[in-house]
């Protein structure tokens, strides 16, 4: 197996290198100000952009499939919630409080979309409810995420969900996302054709968030309240999370009784958390809190799903390539005799 694939991609390496000025160029001052008007523009064109790019004929078309989502929704939404908050106990003294509220942030994120379906149709499975589950997944976190997040942090001690936090939700992402799915039926189309271009937007927001965030963690410490063996313990942290939510979503989607396709479907549907909202999510929810603290478990869990999907993609596409091989095979033989 080529060591090239368990390298990290440009994004990752972008991400890395954004930390890497943050920590040695951190914005303040009027400077900060500016970022941070910025971030939330782009948060708002990012938010617009998922809202006009998510097709509702796709989301109607897979919905019949209605076992299967709500498989990927329970292990998104109540799987993860309760692995964070049980395990507590445990997991929270490997990290410090700060980043432990991090991690059932990351607990309560939605799914992500583009890299679960680009699994799952490597791994062979079920593409059309893929698309459903994702789609649904993130569209529904817009509302689930800020409640599930105010939930957890009460009983993590840190206060729940206030008026001005949901006010803030739904005018920083839930109009532009609204906004957009109405403006789908005059851009919808220009949209999907620039899909690579506007990976783009996504990229550059989550950038801007991270440095802005990351900068202000810096100028309060960040490095110096997270020692190397704190970075360690949140690698532990999010490996563990990982593996029980691949373990849950495979054998449970077994003992429901769903078929291969099915399965892989949920699998990776089901155990994977969105960077991609994430990071503009926490920009909202937290503000007051040391912002740097929050995302970094996101960030890491992010390269450690496409990593481990990426070889478990491979391992569920083996058998139905050497099936396809076989059959070939099978048939270039009768055609010879």
């Amino acid at each position: 197996m080529s060591l090239r694939r368990f390298l990290p991609d440009r994004f990752t390496c972008a991400l890395i290198v954004t930390v890497v000025t943050a920590s040695l160029l951190p914005c303040r001052g009027a400077a900060a100000s500016v970022f941070n008007v910025l971030t939330d523009a782009a948060i708002a064109l990012l938010f617009f952009l998922h809202g006009a790019k998510l097709s509702r004929e796709a989301v109607l078309a897979g919905m019949t499939h209605w076992r299967l989502h709500l498989t990927v929704l329970a292990s998104t939404f109540v799987l993860f919630p309760l692995l964070g908050v049980l395990l507590r106990p445990l997991l929270a003294p490997l990290v410090t409080p700060d980043l432990y509220m991090g991690v059932l942030f990351l607990c309560a994120l939605p799914s992500t979309v583009q890299s679960s379906i680009a699994f799952t149709s490597m791994a062979r499975g079920n593409i059309p409810a893929a698309i459903c589950a994702a789609s649904a997944s993130s569209m529904l976190g817009i509302f689930i995420t800020p409640l599930l997040v105010g939930l957890m942090m009460e009983s993590h001690g840190q206060g729940g969900m206030t008026w001005d936090a949901l006010g803030a939700i739904v005018l920083q992402l839930l109009v532009p996302f609204v906004a957009g799915q109405v403006a789908q039926r005059w851009i919808g189309d220009w949209v999907n054709r620039h899909r690579g271009m506007l990976a783009y937007v996504d990229q550059g927001s989550i950038l801007l968030v991270v440095y802005t965030a990351f900068s202000a963690a810096v100028l309060q410490g960040l490095w110096k309240q997270t020692p190397l063996p704190v970075l360690g313990g949140l690698l532990v942290v999010n490996v563990i999370l990982l593996a029980l939510a691949l373990l849950a979503t495979r054998y449970g989607s077994r003992a429901l009784g769903f078929n291969r396709a099915d399965e892989i479907t949920i699998v990776f549907c089901g155990s994977k958390k969105s960077l991609a909202s994430g990071v503009p999510m926490a920009k909202v929810l937290f503000a007051g809190h040391p912002l740097g603290m929050i995302v970094l478990p996101i960030m890491l869990f992010h390269q450690i799903q496409l990593m481990t999907c990426a070889v478990l993609a491979r391992r569920y596409a083996r058998p139905v390539e050497l099936t396809r091989h076989a059959e070939a095979s099978t048939v270039t033989v009768r055609s010879t005799e």
